[in-house]
């Protein structure tokens, strides 16, 4: 194909009448293949009916004694906010009081009205900035609301739709960097400059500017931290890039002073003095060399004149990563994966020093902490694997007590499956682990259908997570279920992820082909009985692995895409993720992009499976025209190839979960149709 002709770029309009007219042409002909099939009425009832257990767990922010969800039912489709006491959701209550009814905001409105998030002011939780999306795009707006009297703050703060960054400095400021129509934006389309919005009485609030980054940054952000002492510090960061970023402190008389860090490191937290940073590449400081992937504390007197060197928390191993970090009033918690499975640190800050303290939590699956309430050492999280629903527990870092508050049910049982992980070999030799979940009888001659999930972009790990749906929709029906940790992602680290980044893209797609091919070769599965699915950045790894090696798939389930490489920049967000794959201006990374670009990689005599290419009219981060050309170019080329785009629900699939349901029960349609029936 010649990149400088593009017979399908019509495609890309978000608002012609010939493009709809395509989209509802494409959706009718896909509804007649999948929704008209006799399973998906069943299939969308049971996952719904799943979705609205109410005995699945509400996971909740605890702000002053009250812990806060957001809920989903028939009801109430879009949701409501709402709250209730430990005690009560200890006995297993349905005590909630409703804070925010969505449904209701959206009829008074007039708007497509979806949640987005809530954010509470720290040190005045009664106070709250709403965050809503209309359609379920990134764009949102955000207001204050009073929890307490259920009213929207007169005169409070309300700030226009936008891909904006807004937090709370205290109770009457908040840092606003502004994306919406008329503010100085960046190439990506994200905010360029940081305000510091202060309250006055009448609604005229005071705005200072603080910052103002170049036109070609990425973005801008600001935020406060505040130690358990009642100091805080107050930061901006200024991304040059999607990892690369220089962080800024304000001080009294709100000016901004860079901090010495290198451009690749991530301030994680502030507790006691420190900072607690995660370095992506090496760096040097005051004579000291800290290698990529080290987890310092760095105290701040340190960083701004004199004061002790960083204490290296935790140093980087091939088999390592730090997958989160959390501060309690006076611990730091380092979530680790090793090898691809959790191990939680704690640490506790002694005459000056970090000491490591023992910390008995679940092994062999993925812990993930749900929340830390203000000024306490208390910490919620879960614990799960593929096979092991969801526990939420609370654990009293002072005490030592723990407790499981709630456990999700069992959505099928476990007893005939077993979930293993096993390793491929990639073409330059490195070892590629990926995770298999099958029946214990399955026999190895080929014939289990088997969907091999990836991603492997943006430093994001693939972890062992409940398979829920998949459980009792596809592992029940004989099938398998793989989820391959490739490079490019985040399992082992940022070498794991700069392996796969920029001109070494390949890197990733080979690795994902590599598992496939070691699935084949133990004999697990076959083409014929092999599927890949991914989204987004995984649209692009199934998307690639589909052009380059069409003959390893029967079926190809490709979700909000990118696969026009050599265009993705002028789309929506795309300039944003010039750190990630390259930039097709530079003549150099064009050539490694043009190379594997999905879109101009199909040919007319090769044989591609019938593939599904999903998408959403109101993702404002991915452009639909992504997944729209490639069905389109599919179809002049003489191959067949489904496609469906939703209204709603934008890239995160913020919607209803009707619509959620639907989605899943087309998916899994699709893969009986093409790999069991």
């Amino acid at each position: 194909m010649n990149p400088s002709h593009d017979p399908h770029a019509w495609l890309e309009s978000l608002d012609s009448d010939q493009a709809a007219a395509w989209v509802a042409e494409q959706n009718a002909r896909t509804e007649g293949v999948l929704d008209a099939d006799p399973r998906f009425a069943g299939l969308k009832a049971d996952i719904l009916a799943h979705l609205r257990d109410t005995r699945q767990i509400p996971y909740f922010a605890e702000h002053k004694g009250w812990l806060y969800n957001f809920h989903q039912d028939e009801a109430h489709p879009r949701g409501i906010y709402r709250r209730t006491t430990l005690d009560a959701y200890r006995a297993g209550s349905q005590d909630w009081q409703t804070v925010l009814d969505i449904d209701a905001l959206a009829d008074a409105d007039e708007r497509d009205w979806y949640l987005d998030g809530v954010s509470h002011c720290t040190v005045r939780p009664e106070r709250a900035l709403v965050h809503l999306t209309d359609g379920g795009g990134d764009a949102t707006v955000a207001r204050e609301y009073d929890v307490e009297t259920r009213r929207w703050v007169e005169d409070g703060f309300n700030f226009p739709e936008g891909k904006n960054h807004i937090a709370w400095r205290d109770p009457d400021s908040a840092f606003v960097c502004p994306g919406w129509k008329g503010a100085p934006l960046t190439r990506a389309g994200y905010p360029r400059e940081v305000w510091l919005v202060e309250r006055a009485a009448d609604g005229r609030h005071g705005w200072t500017l603080l910052f103002a980054a170049p036109e070609d940054a990425m973005m801008t952000a600001a935020w406060r931290f505040l130690d358990s002492d009642g100091s805080a510090v107050d930061l901006i960061e200024a991304s040059d890039g999607f990892y690369r970023k220089t962080y800024h402190l304000v001080d009294g008389g709100l000016e901004a002073h860079a901090l010495p860090l290198p451009a690749k490191a991530e301030i994680e937290a502030y507790i006691a003095g420190d900072f607690i940073v995660k370095l992506a590449e090496d760096w040097r400081w005051r004579g000291e060399a800290y290698p990529s992937g080290s987890l310092l504390a760095v105290g701040l007197p340190g960083l701004i004149g004199e004061g002790p060197a960083p204490q290296l928390l935790q140093a980087p191993a091939p088999r390592l990563a730090v997958a989160a970090v959390e501060t309690t009033r006076s611990r730091l918690l380092v979530n680790l994966l090793d090898n691809v499975k959790s191990r939680m640190l704690c640490f506790a800050k002694r005459d000056g020093a970090w000491e490591t303290q023992p910390l008995a939590l679940p092994a062999d699956g993925v812990i993930e902490i749900a929340d830390q309430p203000w000024q306490s050492d208390v910490l919620y999280y879960s614990y799960s694997d593929f096979l092991t629903p969801s526990g939420l527990y609370r654990l009293d870092l002072e005490s030592g007590d723990s407790e499981c508050l709630r456990r999700q049910p069992e959505a099928f049982d476990p007893a005939p499956y077993v979930a293993e992980q096993w390793q491929a070999t990639a073409p330059d030799g490195e070892r590629i682990p990926y995770f298999v979940v099958r029946r214990r009888d399955a026999p190895f001659d080929g014939a289990t259908p088997t969907l091999l999930y990836g991603y492997g972009g943006f430093e994001v790990p693939m972890l062992p997570y409940y398979i829920e749906n998949f459980g009792p929709h596809w592992l029940a029906k004989g099938g398998a279920f793989v989820l391959a940790c490739i490079r490019g992602g985040g399992e082992f680290g940022p070498h794991w992820h700069q392996a796969a980044q920029g001109p070494k893209r390949q890197v990733s797609f080979d690795d994902f082909i590599a598992v496939a091919e070691d699935l084949i070769a133990r004999k697990l599965t076959s083409p014929a009985r092999l599927a890949i699915e991914g989204g987004s950045n995984g649209g692009l790894l199934v998307g690639a692995a589909m052009a380059q090696r069409p003959e390893l798939f029967r079926a190809v389930v490709c979700e909000v895409p990118l696969l026009d490489m050599l265009r993705y920049t002028q789309l929506l967000a795309g300039a944003s993720w010039i750190d990630e794959y390259g930039d097709p201006d530079d003549e150099a990374e064009r050539a490694a992009l043009a190379a594997y670009s999905p879109y101009h990689n199909l040919r007319a005599d090769a044989r591609y499976p019938l593939a599904l290419f999903t998408t959403s009219a109101s993702d404002d981060r991915v452009h639909p025209g992504h997944a729209r050309k490639m069905a389109a170019r599919l179809l002049a080329l003489g191959h067949d190839a489904l496609f469906y785009e939703t209204d709603g629900g934008g890239h995160a699939g913020n919607a209803g979960q009707e619509d959620t349901a639907a989605e899943l029960a087309r998916v899994l349609v699709y893969l009986y149709q093409r790999l069991c029936d």
